[in-house]
């Protein structure tokens, strides 16, 4: 990739990835944790990705103030000026603006993704390649890019791309955007499968820092001009303060409803490189290794009688003995025990709502 040093990330690393409770909690979510049981934890395999496409230098983590510590201890590499601190949750749009102006005080023509820290990449030289070819394009065009997954099934729990068949860059992979559809029900899920023209919007984008600055002031002008008077103040000793009072008054809006659903220069790029958004217990269990009965086991001391289907996820040396179930998510983690059947896992959010507020803030 011809000038690297134009090459910038954001890794969005603010989540609290409650439906992976216990395991993941208030303190430490998801991806501050090694879920694959591998030695790295996720934001340590995504920060390590992107080192193949920018400098290190260039690549800048936007968490919460609480998980400020934790990412510079798990990101050795990276600076405290590199870590960019919310002081409240506002989805997607003011953590890209906030990124923006940080990156402008830098390098005006800087070519910039945009990612998520929990995703799971599997293929990992297949989509190096792929984020070189969308940097190529969006340094040749005004574009706003997505990378879109070709989807493998009916899933209700991903948005949807449908893409204008026809020929607009020198990779045929690369098309038009015609429309974004946010979880649609199961019947229309299948359709979009039917139709062949969608893909599963992967939340990870590709745009030149002066395409996605231009959108901003077109489609979401008030949090544009909020974020545009620390012109001056970022990387300086003041910019703590000016971050609190701005996000304090800064509407919450995600960047796909903000500005991907609105803007006409949209693109997709069609990408295979074995994806998956870690959204759920059961998408962890559909990549983890499993024995002959298919459960997915993480601790060195389960042993299970007529069991099948299930993801255990316990502390080495906890001895668990499981008799009879079929499709069940059993996981243990500081004292806190869950069992559930897989197929209910949506209600996991609703169970920890419930032991905040029955049980206290130390279970969550």
């Amino acid at each position: 990739m011809d000038n690297i040093k134009n090459n910038y990330c954001v890794i969005m690393a603010g989540g609290v990835g409650t439906r992976f409770w216990p395991m993941s909690k208030t303190s430490r979510p998801k991806q501050f944790i090694d879920v694959l049981g591998i030695g790295k934890t996720l934001i340590q395999m995504t920060f390590e990705r992107f080192t193949n496409i920018c400098p290190p230098e260039n690549i800048l983590v936007v968490t919460n103030e609480i998980y400020k510590d934790l990412v510079l201890e798990q990101l050795p590499l990276m600076k405290e000026n590199q870590v960019l601190c919310e002081t409240a949750r506002r989805n997607t749009a003011p953590c890209v603006a906030y990124a923006n102006y940080k990156i402008k005080e830098e390098n005006e023509n800087a070519l910039v993704i945009v990612a998520p820290s929990d995703h799971i990449i599997l293929k990992e030289d297949e989509f190096v390649a792929n984020v070189k070819t969308a940097l190529k394009a969006v340094k040749e065009n005004n574009w706003l890019l997505t990378l879109g997954i070709k989807p493998s099934r009916p899933d209700t729990g991903y948005g949807y791309i449908q893409f204008i068949d026809k020929k607009v860059y020198s990779d045929d992979h690369l098309k038009k955007v015609k429309t974004f559809t946010e979880k649609p029900n199961l019947e229309i899920a299948k359709s979009f499968l039917e139709s062949g023209d969608f893909l599963w919007n992967s939340g990870i984008f590709i745009w030149s820092l002066k395409s996605i600055m231009g959108a901003f002031e077109q489609h979401l002008d008030d949090v544009d001009s909020l974020f545009k008077k620390g012109t001056g103040i970022y990387n300086t000793d003041a910019e703590e303060d000016f971050i609190g009072k701005t996000y304090a008054v800064c509407r919450n809006i995600s960047i796909d409803y903000g500005i991907m659903e609105k803007a006409k220069n949209v693109y997709v790029l069609a990408v295979d490189f074995g994806w998956s958004d870690l959204g759920t217990w059961g998408s962890l269990y559909s990549i983890r290794n499993k024995d002959k009965n298919e459960n997915a086991i993480v601790g060195d001391n389960v042993m299970l009688y007529d069991t099948k289907n299930c993801i255990v996820n316990v502390p080495d040396g906890k001895l668990v003995v499981l008799q009879g179930l079929d499709d069940y998510i059993l996981v243990e983690e500081d004292n806190t025990l869950l069992v559930c059947r897989k197929d209910d896992e949506q209600q996991i959010r609703q169970f920890v709502n419930d032991v905040k507020v029955e049980k206290g803030e130390k279970f969550v």
